[in-house]
């Protein structure tokens, strides 16, 4: 099995070493760096496979790193799962707001954060697609091709979070379908994981923005959650 490389941007060097051993452990390469600045320059030379990210960090914060990371085009697909001690809802819609997929508070487990890596690494490979998810979906003017891991509206290249993709093919293999937002976590993420209804608003948001006039296939039923038009 090939080793995914995992780069840790943590300022506290016990964490930081926490995280090294026990990711090493389960096979990663890790890459460790205590600040903003050396992560983004890292992520640039060396795209990892996916970004453990602190927010509390000196200098450039994790919010700042998450948000230069998305803009650019050597890093703005690399899954990034926020590290930090703070669990208010406003401090994790900002981190998913500037495109980061998932987070973990402090303290935490690391089989927990394993589980989320592992997560996030299968959604980014593809590796556990069924014969029906594999096929390429057609929506009017969307096409999401789970394979490829593309999408494109109107021949136009879209480029999603992993987390993003997951929501819009769940959504677009079953149009007509109305889900719950606990639903459509559990139907991406898996059951039992902590998450907040504003939160899946914040991902549906983000998916309508960047599809533009195809944000309208994405449709709100008040009271209930999502669906995708038939």
């Amino acid at each position: 099995m090939a080793s995914y490389s995992i780069l840790v941007v943590e300022d506290e060097e016990d964490i930081l070493e926490l995280l090294r051993y026990n990711l090493q452990k389960e096979g990663y390469t890790v890459v460790g760096v205590v600040t903003g600045e050396a992560g983004i320059a890292r992520a640039r030379n060396e795209p990892p496979d996916l970004v453990v990210l602190d927010v509390m960090l000196p200098g450039m914060d994790g919010f700042d790193v998450c948000r230069v990371l998305r803009s650019d085009a050597r890093t703005k697909a690399v899954p990034i799962i926020m590290l930090t001690a703070k669990g208010e809802d406003t401090d994790v819609v900002a981190g998913l707001e500037l495109g980061a997929d998932d987070y973990v508070t402090k303290p935490f487990s690391p089989r927990v954060l394993i589980a989320r890596i592992r997560r996030l690494l299968r959604q980014k490979a593809e590796v556990e697609l069924d014969d029906d998810d594999k096929k390429v979906l057609a929506r009017h003017s969307l096409v999401v091709d789970p394979v490829r891991f593309e999408v494109r509206v109107d021949g136009e290249a879209i480029e999603l979070t992993a987390t993003e993709f997951g929501i819009l093919h769940f959504l677009a293999r079953r149009p007509g379908w109305v889900f719950t937002r606990d639903r459509i976590i559990s139907g991406v993420k898996g059951d039992n994981y902590n998450i907040t209804e504003r939160t899946v608003d914040v991902q549906i948001a983000g998916i309508r923005k960047k599809l533009g006039r195809a944000g309208r296939l994405i449709e709100t039923v008040r009271g209930v959650g999502y669906r995708f038009k038939e």
